[in-house]
This record gives structure tokens, sequence and C-alpha cells, in this order.
């Protein structure tokens, strides 16, 4: 019986664990803005509005705003004229690389399962 407790507290531990993961990257958007930012290691701010179709200034802004307070991404200030904002991942950002690996290549493959292209 004291096995079967410590197999619920463990899933229940596993479960509050996707919970918070799918909070920090919730929504439709922060998923593809760290993917941007991966794949290029460094970038500004309107190349990551480029990569992400269909994403508004304010929304960018928004979900940015919450990647770094996630310390997920670090943005940085450069002295030029006109001002550059750029962005990067964090060491901790850089955690979640795997994982956009994988969903990457689990969603071209899902793509060929389902309609049968690339």
């Amino acid at each position: 019986m004291e096995c079967a407790s410590e197999f619920l507290k463990d899933r229940k531990k596993e479960m509050m664990a996707i919970n918070d993961a799918m909070d920090v990257l919730n929504g439709k958007w922060k998923i593809c803005i760290i993917s941007s930012i991966c794949y290029y290691n460094k970038r500004r701010f309107s190349d990551i509005l480029n990569d992400v179709a269909g994403i508004s200034n304010k929304m960018l802004s928004k979900e940015l705003k919450e990647l770094e307070a996630n310390k997920l991404v670090k943005r940085t200030v450069l002295d030029t004229q006109p001002v550059t904002v750029q962005y990067e991942l964090t060491d901790h950002g850089k955690t979640l690389q795997t994982i956009i690996t994988n969903l990457t290549e689990w969603g071209m493959e899902h793509r060929k399962k389902i309609i049968g292209k690339n």
C-alpha cells in the first residue's frame, strides 16, 4: 500500500511539473519565439517578428517580457542609431533546445502523417 502511495505522490509531482512548464510556455507564440532565437542564437526584435508569422508587435513585446521574467530570454539594448534591441536565450532558456528540436521533428512527422506533405 505504501508503494502505491509513493507512486501517487511522484505522479502528482510529475503532473505539477508539467503544469509549471505549460504555464511558462503557454499560448500560441512562445515556443515559436524561443525557436527563432534558438536557431540563430541572437535575434533582433524585427527578425523575430519576421520569423513568427502572424504575431503583432504588441504581442511579441508582451511574450518576450514574459520569457524574460521567466529567465528564458535575455534582452540587450545595443548602443546603435537607431537603438537596436537584441534577444538571446539564457543558459536556462538553452535547456529548452532539445525540447524545441524534438517538437519540431514530431511536428514534421505529424504533418506528413495527417496531410502527407512536408
